[in-house]
């Protein structure tokens, strides 16, 4: 009983008889600078599931691994389908070799993308700049606005 009264206590890591280290949602949350919502909603997705004592999220140190795979796969622009996809197939690979393999095939694909995207800005930025220019030729030196970075 006094094991459940101290898991409880959700602000608070508790050790239970194994060693391994449980945390409150709060706790968890100001680890990784995310709102208890968004750790809700992760779990509502089933990309973690804390331990529940009554209505009380409990998290092993394995749920904050896994967000911090979940946080830095959103960061890099990955789905959710596609995170869960990841940490599906770490948890089915004890070596990780297919989930390598595929994260490798999918952070090519997305470095192709993005590399496409920058192509496309740089070509954008050019035309606007060129346009820029144009614009202030047309007019009178005392007319012209002031922008930053223009002689």
């Amino acid at each position: 009983m006094r094991r459940a009264a101290s898991l409880r206590q959700a602000d608070h890591p508790a050790e239970p008889e194994d060693g391994e280290q449980l945390s409150g949602i709060q706790e968890v949350s100001a680890e990784l600078g995310v709102t208890m919502r968004t750790l809700r909603f992760y779990e509502d997705q089933g990309l973690i599931e804390p331990r529940r004592v009554g209505t009380t999220r409990i998290y092993t140190r394995r749920e904050v691994a896994r967000m911090q795979l979940i946080l830095r796969g959103k960061r890099l622009g990955f789905s959710i389908r596609e995170i869960k996809e990841f940490l599906d197939l770490y948890d089915a690979d004890p070596q990780h070799h297919e989930q390598m393999r595929q994260l490798a095939l999918r952070v090519h694909d997305r470095i192709q993308r993005l590399r496409r995207q920058k192509q496309a800005l740089e070509e954008t930025l050019g035309e606007l700049e060129q346009i820029e220019r144009e614009a202030l030729e047309r007019l009178p030196p005392g007319v012209r606005p002031a922008i930053e970075g223009l002689s």
